[in-house]
């Protein structure tokens, strides 16, 4: 081969190098240049979680913090993978996702084999209804009629909540042959794939979340066998960062977070613009909005610091609801055979959580930050005074766990027994400076009805008087409620009528909070 063809040749490859480099390069070029001339220079990165449709997560994708987060500098994309977990997981292991949502429990099965590809740095919601259990009324009329039809047939999304909540029920009302592999099981591509199933006669059951349940049950042939709603930390939702995220780039967490709990406190004072935004998106009628808002429950700011992480003054004692979460998943996973024992390194839960950014966030706060450096503080801090439907207008935190408080028999005045589990009571709620307390006074079902009522009022009123007097907590962080015989305890199974009368005189308290 001549020297002048060799030239030739290396020329015509040279030139189709840089004709192929230039085609596939110009988009690049192009794209770089118009960001380079718009606003969007100012673009710190871009930000991408994986989600589905569920509402929980509703707020965390909307317009009003994709707003936020860009004023911050970051772009954010949702993206639905349609409730495929163990893709999401994939996605976020292999860095295609900065953030993932999941439920505690979907995250300890579709993690495991990828060794946690991301830390739980939020508690989004908690199901309360949206999740369920639909059936066809004529085939399915309850729970017990599975119990006597071996050959039903159920849809649900494999690894997911649904196949969690229906391990559950398996479990709790002794129904074993849904924890075996059979006939029964129709596999589902995400809960739209699941009603679509149902309504087609190609299932008996499906296991739903919201917008499907409300969806499903508007129809009057299907019903609801059971839901989230008669639960507790079962169908918790969590936001998880990828490990490499958390590492390179937590400011852009911190910018998430902070902005995402500011859309949500714009959401809770705005009930109305929430309820019109989720229509819009959902393209769904009033009804069914209303359904899917009351069967979510999220997590706040305050809550997640206080009660899911366990952010609290150093060296008091801890509530961390989403620790418990964890094992209690991990529970009823290893108990359906899914793992032979925990999943979680070293048996550690603690491996799979991030309490960084809340804590930094919940602290920040100027009222949270002053009553750090010690217990007593908790108790000191001031309210403004509210009226009764500033009250109303509050949202429930949680019950706290309390012993006895005994009364002279008939009276409101309180005994001496009482002022050890009152003062220790106190304690308590030095962990949780920032939440009103409502004081539910309840009666036994003897007696009249109204004079019970106002008993249990005094009583309410003299477990408030008490905190004010002993501990000098404002009186306006407490209101005392008297609801007589009007809200009785469940019986327990085999309990005495001796038992169960001793049990229905009680004084609870309730949490509240009026921030997001």
């Amino acid at each position: 081969m001549s020297g002048h063809l060799k030239a030739f040749i290396a020329i015509l490859v040279l030139g189709t190098i840089a004709i192929l480099g230039y085609k596939f390069a110009l988009p690049m070029i192009r794209d770089a240049t118009q960001r380079e001339t718009s606003d969007a220079a100012a673009t710190r990165g871009k930000l991408t979680i994986g989600v589905d449709n569920w509402v929980g997560y509703f707020p965390l994708c909307s317009a009003e913090t994709a707003r936020r987060v860009r004023a911050e500098g970051y772009a954010l994309r949702c993206d639905d993978d349609k409730a495929d977990y163990a893709a999401r997981m994939k996605r976020l292991a292999e860095g295609e996702l900065d953030f993932a949502v999941a439920t505690v429990d979907s995250y300890v099965l579709n993690g495991a084999a990828l060794d946690f590809p991301g830390a739980i740095i939020a508690v989004l919601d908690e199901s309360k209804g949206g999740d369920a259990i639909v059936a066809r009324r004529t085939a399915v009329p309850n729970l017990d009629a599975l119990k006597a039809q071996p050959d039903v047939r159920i849809a649900f999304t494999p690894r997911s909540p649904s196949e969690h909540l229906l391990k559950s029920v398996a479990a709790h009302f002794d129904l074993p042959q849904l924890q075996q592999r059979g006939a029964w099981r129709i596999e589902a591509d995400g809960s739209p794939d699941a009603l679509r199933k149902l309504q087609a006669g190609e299932a008996d059951v499906a296991v739903l979340w919201e917008p499907d349940v409300s969806r499903a049950l508007a129809d009057p042939a299907y019903v609801k066998l059971i839901g989230s709603d008669d639960t507790e930390k079962l169908i918790v939702d969590v936001l998880l960062a990828s490990r490499r995220t958390v590492q390179e780039q937590p400011e852009a967490v911190g910018v998430l977070l902070a902005q995402y709990f500011q859309a949500l406190k714009t959401y809770g004072e705005s009930p109305g613009r929430l309820r019109a935004d989720v229509a819009s998106a959902g393209h769904l009628d009033d009804a069914q909005v209303d359904a899917m808002l009351a069967g979510v429950q999220w997590a706040t700011l305050n809550e997640n610091g206080a009660l899911w992480f366990g952010v609290t003054p150093s060296g008091l004692p801890r509530d961390e609801g989403l620790v418990e979460a964890i094992q209690g998943a991990v529970e009823v996973l290893v108990a359906a055979g899914d793992f032979a024992q925990s999943p979680l390194p070293d048996g550690d839960p603690y491996r799979l959580t991030n309490r960084q950014f809340i804590a930094a966030l919940y602290l920040a706060q100027p009222d949270v930050a002053a009553s750090a450096g010690d217990a007593r503080d908790g108790l000191a801090r001031r309210f403004a005074a509210l009226d009764d439907a500033g009250w109303e207008r509050l949202k429930e935190v949680g019950t706290l766990r309390i012993e006895p408080i005994a009364f002279a028999r008939g009276t409101a005045t309180l005994g001496e027994d009482s002022r050890g589990a009152l003062n220790a009571l106190a304690e308590r709620l030095a962990h949780y400076p920032n939440y009103r307390v409502v004081i539910k006074g309840h009666t036994g079902l003897g007696g009249d009805a109204t004079a019970n009522v106002e008993l249990s009022k005094r009583r309410a009123e003299a477990v408030a008087d008490y905190f004010t007097n002993t501990f000098d907590i404002d009186p306006n962080r407490l209101r005392g409620l008297g609801y007589g015989p009007s809200h009785p305890l469940p019986r327990l199974a085999g309990e005495s009528d001796r038992a169960y009368a001793y049990r229905l005189p009680r004084v609870e308290l309730t949490l509240v909070s009026e921030r997001f």
